[in-house]
């Protein structure tokens, strides 16, 4: 089979979206078919077009967001290129403007289309000051996943939440991690030294986009309750993003690595005693199933991938939506119970030591099979997709 995938986000950019897509599309090559990739031009391609299977596109900076691109419109453009070499299936990971083309694109040549939902939008809104503009936000991205044949999300919990709002033929495609990756094994003494931690030191650890949707106040304030039991702890930050600056402008003790990736970022999640993740605005939020797989004890809200895999009190905590008292007390009891932590993190890399990334791949290519053969045949939506075809996805 032929497949495309249409994102505004890839690596070398560092974020859940970018790295979720390219896993999706070597999971897809993995499994023999062909895929042609179609994205915003990079800094770091230069002049160049690309490999072979990439379209580059025009883009522009996306504002607050340093070396992150979204892509301009281009429909003609991804007419002309899919008329020449038709895709059976498209997968659109992005909502932005090249999103928008690729839809519009599809259904003027009859080309099926899934897209994913990946970001919640709306939830941004809040908290970057228009709290006013949520249900506008919500609209807007109800019309465009309802454009496609099939809107994918993580967990039940957000097929639920979509359907009641009004979006069709919403498709749960699991998520896994790669557990030989992420590792307790990959657990660096030297690089704990690097942060000034002997054997008996300890981390807690933040790894993600630093910006003001994660709602980082709240990991600062839960670090500072746990130092009142461990005066000597650390705070290490993974990761980048607009509220850097500030947040270490304000707590000079901090530790800021950076962006990571591969096996480094594996080795600084091991290197973590416990993993801080105050977010409220995550679709899903691998970084909660890296740090399981690095039998890293978790604090997270109730919700994502927490809520599908991360159970409280065993793993780590998951806390009810909007507690932050809870999420505080929690970091402070769990980080202060040496004993505690270590079943904790037996128990959380057990948990999802079954995930596979291959199964992943064969949901993926199992839906997007599914739509060619019924658009080939006239028969119709995903909605007429039954298990046979799609052994692991579930349509609610």
């Amino acid at each position: 089979m032929r497949y495309a995938i249409v994102t505004e986000t890839y690596p070398p950019e560092i974020n859940g979206v970018a790295l979720t897509v390219q896993g999706l599309e070597r999971g897809l090559r993995a499994r023999g078919h062909q895929v042609d990739l179609v994205r915003p031009r990079q800094d770091a391609d230069g002049g160049g077009d690309g490999e072979a299977h990439e379209l580059l596109v025009r883009g522009l900076p996306l504002p607050r967001y340093p070396g992150l691109r979204f892509g301009l419109p281009c429909a003609g453009r991804l007419i002309q290129a899919w008329k020449r070499d038709t895709p059976d299936a498209i997968y659109v990971a992005t909502e932005g403007p090249l999103g928008g083309s690729a839809l519009k694109a599809a259904r003027r040549l009859g080309i099926p289309a899934a897209t994913g939902f990946h970001t919640r939008f709306d939830e941004y809104m809040r908290d970057y000051g228009a709290p006013f503009l949520v249900g506008t936000a919500l609209a807007w991205m109800r019309r465009f996943h309802n454009g496609a044949d099939a809107t994918l999300v993580p967990t039940r919990e957000l097929a639920e939440f979509l359907r009641a709002r009004g979006f069709e033929d919403v498709v749960r495609l699991p998520r896994a991690v790669d557990t030989e990756l992420f590792d307790p094994r990959r657990r660096s003494a030297a690089l704990r030294r690097e942060w000034g931690l002997d054997d008996d030191g300890f981390a807690a650890i933040y790894v993600g986009r630093i910006a003001p949707e994660k709602n980082l106040d709240l990991a600062v304030r839960a670090f500072r309750a746990l130092q009142q039991q461990r005066p000597q702890a650390r705070f290490v930050w993974v990761g980048d993003g607009p509220a850097r600056e500030k947040l270490q402008r304000d707590n000079p003790d901090f530790i800021f690595c950076g962006l990571k990736r591969g096996q480094v970022l594996a080795e600084h999640f091991a290197s973590g005693d416990i993993f801080l993740f105050p977010s409220h605005s995550e679709t899903f939020g691998n970084v909660t199933l890296e740090a399981m797989a690095s039998g890293v004890p978790t604090v997270a809200f109730d919700y994502g991938a927490a809520h599908e895999h991360l159970r409280d009190g065993l793993h780590g905590a998951a806390i009810a939506d909007g507690d932050d008292a809870g999420f505080i007390r929690a970091a402070a009891r769990i980080g202060s119970q040496d004993a505690l932590r270590a079943g904790m993190s037996r128990a959380g890399r057990e948990a999802i030591s079954g995930l596979r990334p291959q199964q992943v791949a064969a949901d993926f290519d199992a839906l997007l099979h599914g739509l060619a053969e019924r658009n080939a045949t006239g028969r119709g939506t995903l909605r007429r997709l039954n298990d046979e075809t799609k052994p692991k996805q579930e349509v609610l």
